[in-house]
């Protein structure tokens, strides 16, 4: 009994690349192929983690000054999350 379904072969997408100019020494038939990528992978790792930390820290400010009625210089300090997490906790 031979599963069909695993015997065909899935097609590639092809990716976005820009063609250049052809090489001096080839022929016009030979041309070659470059991807255009303008930021690198840790870069962009490094861009999004940033923009959901500035993300979290105006959501924090927000949600405690705006919801919760206190102030917006309060939401940042130690103390007001040494509170919350001794609430979380039991401790008061």
């Amino acid at each position: 009994m031979t599963n069909e379904s695993n015997h065909h072969i899935a097609e590639e997408k092809p990716k976005k690349r820009r063609q250049t100019e052809p090489a001096a020494d080839n022929d016009d038939k030979q041309k070659r192929w470059v991807r255009l990528r303008l930021l690198p992978i840790w870069l962009r790792i490094i861009i999004v983690s940033v923009l959901f930390l500035v993300v979290a820290i105006i959501g924090v400010i927000f949600g405690y000054s705006v919801i919760g009625e206190g102030s917006a210089g309060d939401a940042l300090k130690w103390e007001t999350w040494q509170h919350i997490l001794d609430i979380m906790n039991g401790k008061e």
